[in-house]
C-alpha cells in the first residue's frame, strides 16, 4: 500500500457577492484572480492565488443563498504527488465509504472529487506540466497509463487558446505579484 501524504492545497467558498468577495481576499491576504469563468453550471468561479506555484489556493463559487443554514464550503482540496497516489486514494475513498466519485482532467491538474461518508466534498490532486485557462474539465481515466494520461492531456490542451507550460504561467504570475 502507497504511504500517501496529502497536503491541504486550496478552498472552495461559495459566495454570495463575488466582487466584494474578490477585493476583500486581494486587499486582505494579497491574492489575485487567476482565472475565472462559467463552467456552464449556473455558478461562476473565480480562482484566486498569491503563490505563483499555486493556479488557486481560494476559488470563489457564486450561489451561496441568503439562508445561514447554508454550508459555504464548496470543497476542501488536497494537493498529493503522483498519479500512482490519485489512484491509490481513488481506491480507498471508494473502500470507505466515499460517493459521487468523479475523475477529471482539468488541464493543470488531475483530480478526483468525492464525498465523505457524512456528505463533505473533498478533491484529491496533483498538478500537471500545463497550464490551460480555467474552467476546464474532461474525463479523466486512471486506468490508463501515466504516459497515456500525459499525452491526451497535452494534446487536449494544446488545442485551447492560452495554453502553455506550467512554468511559463508560473513566471507570469509571479511577475504580476510583484507589483
Amino acid at each position: 500500500m502507497t504511504a500517501i501524504r496529502a497536503r491541504l492545497a486550496h478552498m472552495g467558498i461559495f459566495v454570495r457577492d463575488r466582487a466584494k468577495m474578490v477585493k476583500f481576499y486581494e486587499d486582505v491576504l494579497g491574492l489575485m484572480v487567476t482565472d475565472e469563468g462559467d463552467p456552464g453550471s449556473g455558478t461562476y468561479l473565480t480562482f484566486m492565488s498569491a503563490d505563483p506555484d499555486e493556479h488557486h489556493q481560494v476559488v470563489l463559487v457564486t450561489g451561496r443563498p441568503e439562508d445561514n443554514g447554508f454550508n459555504p464550503i464548496n470543497q476542501v482540496s488536497f494537493l498529493i504527488n503522483s498519479l500512482a497516489e490519485l489512484r491509490e486514494v481513488h481506491q480507498r475513498a471508494l473502500a470507505n465509504g466515499a460517493t459521487a466519485m468523479r475523475t477529471v482532467s482539468h488541464g493543470n491538474a488531475w483530480s478526483i472529487y468525492f464525498l465523505d461518508p457524512e456528505g463533505n466534498r473533498l478533491e484529491a490532486y496533483m498538478h500537471t506540466p500545463f497550464y490551460v485557462p480555467q474552467p476546464h474539465g474532461e474525463t479523466l481515466d486512471l486506468s490508463k497509463s501515466d504516459d497515456q494520461i500525459l499525452h491526451e492531456t497535452e494534446a487536449t490542451c494544446a488545442k485551447s487558446p492560452g495554453f502553455m507550460p506550467r512554468e511559463t504561467f508560473a513566471a507570469k504570475v509571479a511577475a504580476r505579484l510583484a507589483n
